[in-house]
Order: structure tokens, then sequence, then C-alpha cells
């Protein structure tokens, strides 16, 4: 079984930064990418960030300059920090993995449980 634990969200007024952390643990063979999206109230879930094997990464257009991917694959863990935060940014922020938990298997997309991250003053 594989599981994805997020860490990090909170409330910080506009202009603030917040780091979200997510790690994945259980039964991991192989993983493509990970990555962060979120959900409005009310709102389809978007994707935020992504990072893939071998490096290369991938922005939502409204938060490309202001947000930053990053990975540890020793650690199985993605990051996403988040400065110049707007209310806009409010939202449910759920990682994901493209992951594979055995050679012979396909891979398959798992969710972390979600972390609210609220942008006010």
């Amino acid at each position: 079984q594989v599981q994805l634990v997020e860490s990090g969200g909170g409330l910080v007024q506009p202009g603030g930064s917040l780091r979200l952390s997510c790690t994945a643990s259980g039964r991991i063979f192989s993983i493509n990418a990970m990555g962060w999206y979120r959900q409005a109230p009310g709102k389809q879930r978007d994707l935020v960030a992504v990072s893939r094997s071998g490096g290369s990464t991938n922005y939502a257009d409204s938060v490309r300059g202001r947000f930053t991917i990053s990975r540890d694959n020793a650690k199985n863990t993605v990051y996403l920090q988040m400065n110049s935060l707007k209310p806009e940014d409010t939202a449910v922020y759920y990682c994901n993995a493209v992951m594979k938990s055995y050679m012979g298997s396909a891979y398959s997309d798992y969710w972390g449980q979600g972390t609210q991250v609220t942008i006010s003053s």
C-alpha cells in the first residue's frame, strides 16, 4: 500500500510564503512524476506544478514565477515553495504521484489527503 502524506498548509497574509511537503511511503518501485494540484470551493481540481523524472517541471500560468516545485528523490518527497501569495491561491492543495509499486506493474496515480491553504488578511 502506498501513502502520500502532506504537510505545511495554513493561514497566511497576502504577500506571504508557505512551503508544502509531501512524502510517499509504502511499496514503491519507481516514481515517474510528483506534483501539486489545488481545488477551490465550487471549482475543479487544477494542476499547480509538476516535477517529472529527468528534471522537467511545469507550472500553471497563474503561479509561474511565484511558486517553485522541487523533489528529493532519496526521500520520495516533493516540495512546493509558494511566495507572494494571493487570496486567489486559497484552496485545498493535493499532492499527486505517478508511481509503480513493483517492476511489472503499470504506473498509477496516487493522491494525498489534501492540505488547506488560506490567504487572507
